[in-house]
Protein backbone atom coordinates (compact mmCIF):
# COMPACT_ATOMS: atom_id res chain seq x y z
CA UNK A 1 0.00 0.00 0.00
CA UNK A 2 1.47 3.45 -1.06
CA UNK A 3 1.57 6.16 1.69
CA UNK A 4 -0.91 8.21 -0.46
CA UNK A 5 -3.59 5.22 0.07
CA UNK A 6 -3.55 5.13 3.74
CA UNK A 7 -4.05 9.03 3.79
CA UNK A 8 -6.68 8.27 1.59
CA UNK A 9 -7.84 5.44 3.87
CA UNK A 10 -7.79 7.46 7.01
CA UNK A 11 -9.54 10.69 5.27
CA UNK A 12 -13.67 11.22 4.95
CA UNK A 13 -15.74 10.25 8.04
CA UNK A 14 -13.92 6.84 9.00
CA UNK A 15 -17.24 5.77 10.86
CA UNK A 16 -17.51 2.18 11.66
CA UNK A 17 -21.02 0.55 12.48
CA UNK A 18 -20.65 -2.60 15.10
CA UNK A 19 -23.49 -3.92 16.53
CA UNK A 20 -25.73 -1.18 18.09
CA UNK A 21 -22.03 0.67 18.52
CA UNK A 22 -21.20 3.40 16.51
CA UNK A 23 -17.38 4.28 16.41
CA UNK A 24 -16.13 7.96 14.60
CA UNK A 25 -12.93 10.20 14.64
CA UNK A 26 -11.83 11.32 17.98
CA UNK A 27 -13.41 15.15 17.53
CA UNK A 28 -13.78 18.29 20.03
CA UNK A 29 -17.38 17.36 20.23
CA UNK A 30 -15.77 14.52 22.40
CA UNK A 31 -14.29 16.94 25.01
CA UNK A 32 -16.33 16.42 27.66
CA UNK A 33 -16.91 12.77 27.56
CA UNK A 34 -12.83 11.93 27.49
CA UNK A 35 -12.60 14.45 30.55
CA UNK A 36 -14.85 12.78 32.83
CA UNK A 37 -13.09 9.27 31.33
CA UNK A 38 -9.66 10.04 31.92
CA UNK A 39 -10.25 12.07 35.28
CA UNK A 40 -10.90 8.51 36.35
CA UNK A 41 -8.01 6.52 38.25
CA UNK A 42 -9.64 3.29 37.30
CA UNK A 43 -9.43 3.98 33.78
CA UNK A 44 -5.68 5.48 33.01
CA UNK A 45 -4.35 2.80 36.07
CA UNK A 46 -3.13 0.70 32.90
CA UNK A 47 -2.45 3.69 30.45
CA UNK A 48 0.18 6.08 29.51
CA UNK A 49 -1.36 9.08 30.95
CA UNK A 50 -2.23 10.46 34.51
CA UNK A 51 -5.47 11.02 34.94
CA UNK A 52 -6.24 14.29 34.36
CA UNK A 53 -7.34 17.09 36.12
CA UNK A 54 -8.71 20.17 34.23
CA UNK A 55 -10.85 19.68 31.06
CA UNK A 56 -8.03 21.36 28.98
CA UNK A 57 -6.16 18.80 29.36
CA UNK A 58 -7.98 16.30 27.39
CA UNK A 59 -7.41 18.68 24.46
CA UNK A 60 -3.91 17.15 24.92
CA UNK A 61 -5.89 13.95 23.69
CA UNK A 62 -8.20 15.37 20.91
CA UNK A 63 -4.76 17.41 19.39
CA UNK A 64 -2.97 13.88 19.33
CA UNK A 65 -5.66 12.43 17.89
CA UNK A 66 -6.10 14.67 14.64
CA UNK A 67 -1.90 14.79 14.70
CA UNK A 68 -1.61 10.98 14.11
CA UNK A 69 -4.59 11.16 11.87
CA UNK A 70 -3.16 14.16 9.66
CA UNK A 71 0.38 11.98 9.56
CA UNK A 72 -1.35 9.00 8.65
CA UNK A 73 0.12 7.06 11.73
CA UNK A 74 -3.12 6.28 13.22
CA UNK A 75 -6.47 7.38 14.02
CA UNK A 76 -8.40 6.91 17.17
CA UNK A 77 -12.32 6.78 17.02
CA UNK A 78 -14.98 7.40 20.49
CA UNK A 79 -17.20 4.43 20.73
CA UNK A 80 -20.65 5.81 21.82
CA UNK A 81 -23.76 2.89 22.51
CA UNK A 82 -27.02 3.25 20.28
CA UNK A 83 -28.54 6.38 22.51
CA UNK A 84 -25.39 8.59 21.87
CA UNK A 85 -23.83 7.71 24.83
CA UNK A 86 -19.94 7.56 25.57
CA UNK A 87 -18.43 3.53 26.06
CA UNK A 88 -14.53 5.01 25.48
CA UNK A 89 -12.23 4.93 22.78
CA UNK A 90 -9.98 2.70 20.57
CA UNK A 91 -7.82 2.81 17.50
CA UNK A 92 -4.46 2.59 15.79
CA UNK A 93 -1.63 4.19 16.13
CA UNK A 94 2.47 3.56 15.16
CA UNK A 95 1.55 2.89 11.80
CA UNK A 96 4.45 1.91 9.38
CA UNK A 97 4.71 1.03 6.19
CA UNK A 98 8.58 1.55 5.87
CA UNK A 99 10.21 -2.04 6.23
CA UNK A 100 6.91 -3.26 7.30
CA UNK A 101 3.33 -3.18 7.32
CA UNK A 102 2.28 -2.85 11.20
CA UNK A 103 0.04 -1.08 13.50
CA UNK A 104 -0.88 -0.79 16.99
CA UNK A 105 -4.00 -0.98 18.12
CA UNK A 106 -5.79 0.06 21.69
CA UNK A 107 -8.71 0.48 23.63
CA UNK A 108 -10.04 1.74 26.86
CA UNK A 109 -13.12 1.79 27.98
CA UNK A 110 -15.67 3.44 31.04
CA UNK A 111 -15.61 1.50 34.04
CA UNK A 112 -19.31 0.78 34.16
CA UNK A 113 -18.68 -0.98 30.36
CA UNK A 114 -16.07 -3.34 31.72
CA UNK A 115 -17.29 -7.30 31.15
CA UNK A 116 -20.59 -6.53 29.08
CA UNK A 117 -18.66 -7.32 25.95
CA UNK A 118 -18.24 -4.12 23.98
CA UNK A 119 -14.39 -4.44 22.76
CA UNK A 120 -15.16 -8.53 22.10
CA UNK A 121 -18.24 -6.77 19.80
CA UNK A 122 -15.40 -4.31 18.35
CA UNK A 123 -12.32 -5.98 18.04
CA UNK A 124 -13.24 -8.53 14.70
CA UNK A 125 -14.06 -4.70 13.27
CA UNK A 126 -10.57 -3.15 14.31
CA UNK A 127 -8.82 -6.19 12.87
CA UNK A 128 -10.78 -5.78 9.94
CA UNK A 129 -10.28 -2.01 9.40
CA UNK A 130 -6.67 -2.72 10.34
CA UNK A 131 -6.08 -5.82 7.90
CA UNK A 132 -8.69 -4.61 4.91
CA UNK A 133 -8.15 -0.63 4.63
CA UNK A 134 -4.73 0.01 5.80
CA UNK A 135 -3.25 -3.13 4.71
CA UNK A 136 -1.71 -4.23 7.73
CA UNK A 137 0.14 -7.66 7.49
CA UNK A 138 0.62 -6.93 11.70
CA UNK A 139 -0.71 -6.13 14.30
CA UNK A 140 0.43 -5.34 17.91
CA UNK A 141 -0.77 -4.43 20.98
CA UNK A 142 1.09 -3.54 24.20
CA UNK A 143 -0.24 -4.68 27.49
CA UNK A 144 1.22 -2.92 30.59
CA UNK A 145 1.35 -5.94 33.58
CA UNK A 146 -0.96 -6.58 35.48
CA UNK A 147 -4.01 -5.44 33.14
CA UNK A 148 -5.30 -9.30 32.87
CA UNK A 149 -8.51 -7.96 30.58
CA UNK A 150 -6.28 -6.93 28.19
CA UNK A 151 -4.34 -10.24 27.84
CA UNK A 152 -7.70 -11.84 28.38
CA UNK A 153 -8.92 -9.61 25.27
CA UNK A 154 -6.54 -10.22 22.90
CA UNK A 155 -5.80 -14.13 22.99
CA UNK A 156 -9.64 -14.56 22.56
CA UNK A 157 -8.97 -12.64 19.48
CA UNK A 158 -6.21 -14.37 18.17
CA UNK A 159 -3.19 -12.34 19.19
CA UNK A 160 0.21 -14.30 20.30
CA UNK A 161 1.98 -13.49 23.83
CA UNK A 162 5.14 -12.38 21.92
CA UNK A 163 6.97 -11.97 24.94
CA UNK A 164 7.63 -9.30 27.75
CA UNK A 165 9.73 -5.97 27.22
CA UNK A 166 11.75 -4.47 29.72
CA UNK A 167 11.60 -0.91 31.14
CA UNK A 168 10.29 -0.18 27.54
CA UNK A 169 8.14 2.70 27.94
CA UNK A 170 8.06 5.54 30.28
CA UNK A 171 5.67 7.62 31.72
CA UNK A 172 4.42 8.84 34.94
CA UNK A 173 8.34 9.37 35.82
CA UNK A 174 9.38 5.95 35.53
CA UNK A 175 9.95 2.60 33.31
CA UNK A 176 7.22 0.16 32.70
CA UNK A 177 7.78 -3.26 31.08
CA UNK A 178 5.37 -3.75 28.42
CA UNK A 179 3.58 -7.37 26.84
CA UNK A 180 3.97 -7.52 23.26
CA UNK A 181 0.50 -9.20 21.96
CA UNK A 182 0.30 -9.50 17.82
CA UNK A 183 -1.72 -11.01 14.95
CA UNK A 184 -0.51 -11.77 11.53
CA UNK A 185 -3.00 -11.18 8.86
CA UNK A 186 -2.92 -14.61 7.85
CA UNK A 187 -4.05 -16.38 11.12
CA UNK A 188 -7.16 -17.40 11.30
CA UNK A 189 -9.49 -16.68 14.66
Amino acid sequence: MTPEAVIEALEGPCILTVGDLRLAPLNDGDIDDLFAHFADPVVTEYLDIEPVEARFQTWDVIDWAGAVRASATGLRWSIRGPDGGFVGTCGFHNLTYLRGRRGEVGYDLRVDRWGQGVMSLVMPALLEFGFKALDLHRIEAMVTPGNERSCRLLTRHGFAREGQLRDYAHWRGRFWDQILFARLRDEAE
